[in-house]
């Protein structure tokens, strides 16, 4: 798309209709061969009573060849649309009638990964959102749900593993070496949510009973070799079969639950009933080869995908604008699973800080950008593009208020109404709110639900401002809370949002103090949520006499209860405070994040030197780094300087080298300025016993690795070999990959001499272990490019595009090598002679040709040129003018950079 030329093709959630004729049953049959697989389809279709008979029957599709068509036995004339959909005119009278077709489909061929493909020798298919109609001809939406029952047909010493949704019903042999597996899904779908699997694979498997008694089969499948590395996975279904019936009294409905790793998918996982097909990234793992980081993802999104099983299959969406309806809703449950299995409140709140870095890093950004939509879009060109931060983490977030608005026993209410109300069907965001509010009507939610709605209906991040006027004689504090949003794309003007506010107050020696509102009998604990509905609202809080002359320091938005920005007027001591002394652990971590950020931001204008740190804030990083008892993990987050994306988003012209410059320098008087206490941190976290990825040992060796990388930052400034030579060795016999790895980016990162070496040794070591090879990949695109040597690291990923380890044509290499560098390397990336942007219009382009998901994907990172400052900035658009001018751009890419220069 041209600058200034209007989207093709654009889908408008307004103009959503009930579909003209739904399937009730679907009968497959997969003859499964991968230059040629034949497919044939039996399926029950009733018109809908408001349609006329005769009206036409149209079938998605794409990529076909049909073979036959016919109506209650008889033949049909039918039609092509321009795109491969089929068109019949004149379908079978009766309201109910059978319509069966049959289809070839060239798995072999599909590189995008999307319907049914081959990879490492074996058939796996990827349905979501609009895969299905490559497979063959359906009426391919979310709100269409069937019963299927699948035969699947394939040569036995190839393909010995037959795998499809449901139940196995029958499996047996077959002439000329073939075999054939018969499998029922007992519970209606749509067709996003199909899946098979055809391939050489070993499976780890585990029964279970639940807790009403009824066994269960749990399989995991994998390519021979790695079975040793399923069991982290297998434990994690366990847990997660275990903590939903705990939770939310949901319960495995079929006889068996199976995942499926490969290692080409375009996603993190796909949720297929019963049949969930992963990336190998999120199921195989070893202390040798996956990192504590990598065994968190892997529980995750092992939860995730199977309480999917509810939220999202057993009631799924109505349309794709609906999608934050499963995702928000399932990664809030992931959220809340992944808390609740940390063990212990501190490493709950590490979770729920990490989830929130994630949210700003990500979300934050593109709710500011050209791709700014609604929780709940308004329209799509393509929807592969809003599989987003905004409709899964934004969405979860919509979520989390909701169950703060009514109180965790009344979400569990409002959740058990909801699955009253709706299972089996595919309803709206709209449905499962009112179910909430429904279940508690005497709530803030209730009282509020029109307003709240305005979370699922407006793009962009709210602004929150808090100031405080402190009546020392009355003990008496009036905090007032003001809410704006600026202007998104379509949405000029915002209305006022429902915004919970969990807050305490402090007094000056860091008492938390008792909180009573004006006109309240007595004080009612030290935290209590506030709900701001109006553009400005007062709140008056009395009783405080015994908080000192200076009067309280507010704690606000305490476990981050709203996604908004926060401008809450404290100065750097009251920060200091906070971080001292409050008892909510996200705010003692934001209390040093804003220091450390508004070191970096004040020090931004003009061309100067960071500042020497000021010795009250060294103090009290180093009080947190000692402190007894505070959990480790946490202490790593705090003293991790603010990432330079994070800085970027806080500056209207972004000049990406400066930023650069001065976290660097942060980080070197962090070094300096603690160098002691990193010695200290490094040998007071070593561990001992056999490895666990659990919360403790994780967040030792996260505070380990942090240590590590400041010494030998600190040792290369002063030329000293001690700590680089002893970061080498833990390359090279580190007892788990966490340490092998942290080591290397302490190299790398601290710009040793040793890297280069280390980096040889690290990819001899992983013995072409795709997962370790991606992490090999991905440490040398975000190596930090030396302040004194500008420009070293873009031609060194254009280099490794050479390697014969990188594929285009793999998704994770790609991920991890030009995704990291892009979105990970600001300065490496956005270059003054523009060679970051020129390999960026490479890549897109070279992608596009066979897998358009994973070029729009690679697309976004370029999406808000326009913040740049001069010469980035002109040198950006070219690059992505360069990208919308190309002749064949698919629809995918085409949204994105059509967005970006109209923005």
């Amino acid at each position: 798309m041209r600058e200034g030329q209007a989207p093709t093709g654009l889908i408008r959630r307004e103009d959503y209709s009930a579909p003209a004729y739904r399937i009730l049953s679907v009968d497959l049959t997969f003859d499964l061969d991968p230059a040629k697989t034949l497919v044939g389809s039996k399926l029950r279709i009733t018109r809908d009573a408001a349609t006329p008979a005769g009206t036409p029957l149209r079938l998605d599709g794409e990529g076909l060849s049909l073979l036959r068509c016919l109506g209650d036995g008889e033949s049909l004339s039918f039609r092509h649309e321009e795109g491969g959909a089929l068109i019949i005119d004149n379908p079978p009278a009766a309201e109910t009638f059978t319509l069966e077709i049959r289809n070839t489909c060239a798995p072999e061929k599909n590189l995008e990964l999307s319907g049914l493909y081959t990879s490492g020798g074996g058939f796996f298919t990827q349905c979501e959102a609009e895969g299905f109609r490559r497979i063959t001809y359906f009426l391919d939406r979310p709100d269409v749900m069937a019963v299927y029952s699948v035969t699947l047909r394939a040569d036995k010493a190839k393909y010995p593993v037959l795998l499809s949704n449901g139940n196995l019903v029958e499996q047996g042999s077959l002439d000329n070496g073939r075999h054939y597996a018969k499998w029922h899904d007992p519970f209606p779908k749509p067709a996003y949510l199909f899946a098979l699997v055809a391939a050489d694979l070993v499976c780890r498997e585990q029964k279970i009973t639940s807790r009403a008694g009824k066994e269960h089969l749990l399989q995991v499948y994998v390519r021979r070799g790695d079975l040793g590395k399923t069991e982290h996975a297998m434990a994690s279904l366990i847990a997660s079969v275990a903590w939903d019936e705990a939770r939310f009294g949901l319960s495995l409905d079929l006889e068996r639950f199976m995942i499926v790793a490969v290692s080409d998918f375009n996603m993190g996982a796909m949720e297929n009933k019963g049949l969930n097909i992963f990336n190998t990234k999120y199921v195989l793992a070893s202390p040798a080869t996956a990192t504590d980081a990598d065994f968190a993802g892997i529980e995750s999104v092992v939860g995730h995908e199977y309480f999917h099983n509810w939220t999202g299959n057993r009631i799924t969406c109505r349309d794709w604008f609906q999608l934050s309806l499963k995702e928000g809703l399932t990664v809030y449950r992931d959220q809340e699973f992944s808390m609740d299995m940390a063990g212990s409140a501190s490493a709950a709140a590490v979770q729920r800080i990490g989830d929130v870095k994630r949210l700003r890093e990500f979300q934050f950004p593109e709710d500011s950008g050209p791709m700014a939509h609604p929780v709940r879009p308004d329209s799509y060109v393509e929807i592969n593009n809003f599989y987003t931060t905004t409709v899964y983490e934004k969405g979860a977030e919509v979520v989390r208020m909701q169950d703060t608005l009514v109180g965790r026993a009344g979400f569990r209410r409002g959740m058990d109404l909801y699955f009253q109300r709706h299972d089996g069907q595919a309803v709206t965001c709209d449905d499962f709110a009112q179910a909430i509010a429904d279940a508690n009507p005497d709530s803030p939610l209730a009282a509020n639900l029109a307003q709240f709605k305005h979370w699922y209906a407006q793009a962009g991040t709210p602004r929150l401002s808090a100031r405080t006027r402190w009546d020392a004689t009355a003990g008496r504090l009036r905090l007032t809370l003001t809410q704006s949003a600026l202007p998104s794309p379509g949405q000029a003007d915002k209305q006022a949002f429902v915004i919970p506010v969990r807050l305490g107050l402090l007094a000056r020696d860091g008492r938390a103090l008792p909180l009573q509102l004006d006109g309240e009998a007595a004080p009612a604990g030290t935290e209590r949520v506030l709900v701001l509905s109006a553009t400005e609202q007062s709140f008056d809080f009395v009783g405080l006499g015994d908080a000192g002359e200076a009067g309280p320091v507010p704690s606000l938005l305490r476990g981050f209860s709203a996604p908004v920005v926060l401008d809450d007027g404290l100065d750097s001591a009251e920060r200091l405070l906070l971080l001292r002394h409050d008892a909510d652990a996200f705010n003692r971590w934001e209390a040093a994040q804003r220091l450390l950020q508004e070191l970096l931001l004040a020090a931004l204008p003009g061309d100067g030197d960071l500042p020497a740190l000021d010795e009250a804030l060294v103090e009290a990083l180093r009080a947190v780094l000692r402190e007894d008892g505070l959990d480790a993990a946490f202490k790593e987050l705090a003293l991790t300087p603010p990432i330079e994306s994070v800085i970027a988003e806080q500056v209207e012209a972004v000049d990406p080298q400066r930023i650069h410059r001065l976290r660097e320098q942060l980080r070197a008087q962090l070094a300096e300025r603690l160098h002691a206490d990193w010695a200290w941190a490094w040998d007071a976290h070593q561990l001992r016993e056999g490895y666990r990825p659990d919360a403790h040992q994780s967040g030792c060796r996260a505070l380990a690795n942090l240590a590590l990388q400041m010494l030998v930052l600190h040792a290369v400034a002063h030329g000293d070999e001690v700590w680089p030579g002893r970061a080498y060795q833990r390359v090279k016999d580190g007892g788990c990959m966490t340490e092998r790895l942290g080591a290397l980016l302490a190299l790398v990162h601290g710009g040793s001499a040793l890297a280069g070496a280390a980096l040889e040794r690290f990819h001899a070591d992983a013995r072409g272990d795709d997962l370790v090879l991606d992490k090999w990949f991905a440490i040398q695109a975000a190596a930090t490019e030396p302040l004194g040597a500008p420009g070293s690291v873009a031609p060194r990923i254009r280099a490794l595009l050479q390697h014969p380890d990188f594929s285009l044509k793999n998704p994770n290499r790609v991920r991890n090598l030009i995704s990291t560098f892009c979105r990970d390397n600001p300065a490496a990336f956005h270059r003054a002679d523009a060679g970051g942007y020129v390999l960026w219009a490479d890549v897109v382009l070279a992608l596009d040709a066979f897998n358009p998901q994973i070029a729009a994907r690679i697309a976004r990172h370029l999406e808000r040129w326009r913040v740049l400052a001069e010469p980035w900035r002109s040198a950006a658009r070219e690059a992505v003018a360069r990208v919308a001018g190309h002749p064949r751009l698919s629809a995918d890419v085409r949204e994105i950079v059509g967005k970006a220069l109209d923005a």
